[in-house]
């Protein structure tokens, strides 16, 4: 008897905890992904509060001091400008955080889940529309086409920003990098969401056939509802996996562009530009902090957010369990 009342509490006591605490519970003993996930959140903290953080600003010049390496006035050393490295590494960790997030919010997730449930969820020629213009986008190498894009539209974003400017009297738009940010990111979500739409696609076509589904319908839910109420929770599990795989792309992709002379441009610093500017044997000689600092940052967050999508996948994969 007494034993039957310990396993009804215990039953209780699980069902009491939500799913994703229980995802959380079985997190904390993944080392690795718990490692990643401290350090992801730890950088990108550095990023967002760079500006209160870095020594000094991104774009202080000092020619007398230029070359140096690391010392206790300038941690990562200086640039060939005498600027401090540690402080436009922070930048450029901030640049990444912007990247990183807009394009997959409006990428990934806003496009990628909005037309992956309309996809699956309605099927026939709707269906066949989303994937066929998916298949034309993966059809073609992206890093290619997003550097055809980037370079094709910023003319006309920055033609655009100059003429607000003239109109209006400001004339700090296109100083801040707005422009830069709007191609990068832009041209980043054009061919981000393809990968979401079909996973969350394959996953609302096995979804609507079941019967809870078919209860809200009789219910009278309305199909936004049902989409974003019943389907959507019911298929997260493999999307946050998806995010978290993807971020460490997307952060690669970035520095791609930027390291192509296409993505952010000076002054506004960011991890593949500083790459760009030191990368040659030559500055690996001679000054390698210049080079080795932003290429350890970019490789630890594309490594963490792997490792990080790794550890969720075997915590929200029912079959590792």
């Amino acid at each position: 008897m007494a034993m039957d009342i310990l396993k009804l509490n215990i039953s209780k006591a699980v069902k009491s905890e939500g799913p994703w605490k229980r995802v959380w519970n079985r997190l904390i003993h993944k080392k690795l992904a718990m490692i990643s996930l401290v350090l992801i959140i730890v950088v990108y903290m550095a990023g967002i509060f760079a500006p209160w953080i870095a020594p000094s600003n991104y774009s202080d010049q000092n020619l007398l001091e230029a070359k140096q390496g690391p010392s206790l006035e300038h941690l990562a050393g200086t640039d060939r400008l005498g600027r401090d490295m540690l402080s436009r590494v922070l930048y450029g960790i901030q640049t990444t955080v912007i990247i990183t997030i807009t394009s997959m919010l409006t990428g990934g997730l806003l496009i990628g889940l909005s037309l992956g449930l309309i996809s699956g969820y309605f099927g026939g020629k709707v269906d066949s529309i989303i994937m066929r213009l998916g298949e034309v986008f993966a059809a073609f190498p992206g890093i290619l086409l997003m550097i055809l894009l980037a370079a094709t539209v910023k003319p006309r974003v920055l033609s655009f920003a100059r003429s607000v400017e003239d109109l209006t009297g400001i004339d700090w738009i296109i100083k801040t990098g707005i422009v830069d940010y709007i191609v990068v990111f832009g041209a980043l979500a054009a061919f981000s969401w393809v990968g979401m739409a079909r996973l969350v696609r394959g996953q609302v076509l096995s979804l609507k056939t079941m019967q809870f589904i078919d209860a809200a319908r009789a219910a009278g839910a309305s199909t936004p509802r049902i989409l974003f109420f019943h389907l959507l929770p019911n298929a997260i599990s493999p999307v946050v996996v998806s995010i978290t795989m993807g971020m460490g792309s997307i952060v690669g992709a970035e520095i791609v562009l930027s390291w192509l002379g296409i993505g952010i441009q000076p002054p506004r610093p960011s991890l593949g530009n500083m790459i760009f500017e030191n990368g040659s044997l030559g500055v690996l000689r001679s000054d390698p902090h210049l080079l080795l600092v932003p290429i350890a940052i970019a490789w630890l967050l594309i490594f963490t957010w792997n490792l990080l999508g790794d550890g969720l996948n075997d915590v929200l994969n029912p079959r590792t369990r």
